[in-house]
């Protein structure tokens, strides 16, 4: 594939999430704006930072075109949108707070990448300050948190699987992501020197 074409790829991949977004912001727009209201609202600015940061990032030529790639980028993120209202809420403040906490997470590490973020597995240049000094995949970490917070908020089993599945993608997503950073000498270092990838002293 030759670089014209994969900077057409990134372009499709920019497109096609942001036409997703646009369903999903639809689809759990809360009714009231009330404290309870606040959970999805703060899961929208989570995951539209997701689409403000892929607009914005660095074109790149080195990204991966294996299809599994591909797969586990667009599953991992466009299964993130298929979750819904619904159900019980579960200790609504608590679960406010790890969104919260999850989205500030994820932003911060998205602005340590700058522009160099993107979601299918490619280098656009190793990040070791921000929240990178501290794991070597917080935005992951991030989405977690919020994901844990919003399925306390809906506790549906569609949500349960649908979360499910997204984490199995996203770890997926972070072997695939270091398979292609580790032919780069300062990631080895880097890897070396910040040793957990999503959680301190657990993985």
């Amino acid at each position: 594939m030759n670089e014209a074409q994969k900077r057409i790829l990134d372009r499709v991949e920019q497109i096609v999430v942001t036409v997703i977004f646009v369903f999903f912001l639809r689809r759990i727009w809360p009714e009231q704006l009330d404290l309870a209201g606040l959970v999805p609202i703060l899961l929208l600015v989570s995951e539209g930072a997701v689409v403000v940061f892929l607009i914005l990032r660095r074109p790149t030529t080195n990204i991966s075109v294996r299809p599994q790639d591909w797969l586990l980028a667009s599953g991992g993120t466009f299964f993130a949108l298929m979750v819904g209202a619904g159900g019980d809420p579960l200790f609504v403040k608590f679960s406010l707070v790890l969104v919260l906490l999850g989205t500030l997470v994820q932003v911060f590490s998205k602005f340590s990448l700058r522009r160099s973020f993107g979601l299918v597995a490619a280098n656009r240049g190793v990040k070791k300050s921000g929240m990178y000094a501290f794991l070597r995949h917080p935005m992951y970490a991030g989405y977690m948190l919020s994901h844990i917070g919003y399925l306390m908020y809906a506790p549906t089993v569609r949500n349960m699987l649908v979360y499910a599945a997204v984490w199995g993608l996203l770890v997926g997503r972070i072997f695939a992501e270091e398979r292609m950073l580790i032919q780069d000498e300062a990631y080895r270092d880097y890897a070396q020197k910040v040793r957990y990838r999503l959680a301190p002293f657990i993985f």
